[in-house]
């Protein structure tokens, strides 16, 4: 699963609208947008922030060879 689509599923799971995540994440709402479009370029520390909210956080994953 993608990382957009993974913090979609999760607001939606706890019932947050964009703004909402992004106050309680102390993070912009630009960056709430950016971030479940998918955008390519955002800062780790801020995508932490978010994630932290569900319990999660950005590491390390090998990558496979068949995809």
């Amino acid at each position: 699963m993608k990382l957009n689509d993974f913090i979609k599923e999760k607001r939606g799971t706890v019932r947050l609208t964009q703004p909402e995540l992004a106050e309680k994440a102390g993070v912009g709402l630009r960056f709430i947008r950016e971030l479940e479009q998918g955008k390519e370029t955002l800062r780790l520390d801020k995508v932490n922030q978010v994630l932290k909210l569900f319990g999660y956080e950005v590491g390390p994953v090998e990558i496979r060879k068949d995809e």
